[in-house]
């Protein structure tokens, strides 16, 4: 098979959304790194793709991406093997019905859905913009709409609606694409973030009893394939048609307005410096 030249990493692409995009970046010809939390699911998925696309350049980095530390190791695995990075998918996600917490003190869905892909993201940024015309693609969700990022309390403890923090998480990717796009002004990276639509996979993993069924029963009776979720993933990954597009959220290949709140750059901003130094207290 021939390559296209590219270096690609999809995280969360062991099922899915983000396993279809790792497979049709594989078909295409990329090196494809897939970034999973499970190491059995993901080694599973890594020989599937290579056994389909007979592309055996497709590599696994187990990780976890609610642990900060961990994610860190993973940037240190991948830029000891690749010097540029073409296309980041951040993909990874879920949902929790009650509130958990990672072994670092940080709320599972904050740190899973957001903060890990900030510090992937901004930890990669000399291996993307070493790359000719680097892309970033950030899954996030409809479900930001509504949310709001609650400062006084981005770790909910205080216990309210756990599932509250699932739109905030989603809230902060968009947030955090319109600033990164911002801050990327001038190089050859552009970032975008897209809705991929109600997708029939795993997601209701993170919930039980009556939360589990209903969210089940809307997914079995609405939900899309993960090939038609991937869509525009992959639209954003390859077109030359988006290749100079930045700082948009795209649903079916368009994009379209996102919540008052995600335009307000006084609270993108807050967002970025409270993730900067929330990491860096981690670190110790």
């Amino acid at each position: 098979m021939g390559s296209d030249g590219r270096v690609c990493v999809v995280t969360g692409a062991n099922s899915g959304t983000g396993y279809v995009t790792a497979l049709e970046l594989a078909r295409g010809g990329a090196t494809v790194v897939m970034m999973c939390r499970n190491a059995e699911k993901g080694e599973a998925a890594r020989a599937a793709i290579v056994a389909e696309t007979g592309n055996d350049r497709v590599e696994l980095i187990v990780v976890d991406l609610a642990e900060m530390a961990d994610v860190r190791r993973a940037v240190r695995e991948f830029t000891e093997r690749h010097s540029t990075l073409d296309v980041l998918v951040n993909n990874a996600g879920g949902i929790t019905q009650t509130r958990r917490e990672s072994s670092e003190g940080l709320e599972a869905m904050f740190a899973g859905n957001y903060l890990g892909h900030f510090l992937l993201t901004t930890s990669l940024l000399d291996q993307l913009k070493a790359a000719e015309h680097a892309r970033i693609v950030n899954v996030s969700s409809m479900a930001h709409k509504g949310a709001r990022i609650d400062f006084d309390d981005l770790q909910n403890r205080s216990g309210k609606n756990a599932m509250r923090g699932y739109g905030q998480s989603k809230l902060a990717q968009i947030l955090f694409t319109y600033e990164l796009a911002e801050r990327l002004r001038g190089t050859d990276v552009t970032v975008n973030a897209m809705h991929p639509g109600a997708v029939a996979s795993g997601f209701k993993n993170g919930t039980d009893g009556v939360v589990k069924a209903v969210i089940g029963a809307f997914y079995a009776g609405f939900g899309i394939s993960p090939e038609k979720g991937a869509d525009t993933i992959l639209h954003l990954a390859n077109s030359p048609e988006v290749a100079d597009v930045t700082g948009e959220y795209f649903i079916k290949r368009r994009p379209v307005a996102t919540s008052k709140t995600s335009y307000d750059v006084e609270v993108r901003r807050r967002l970025w410096a409270v993730s900067e130094k929330l990491i860096a207290d981690i670190a110790g």
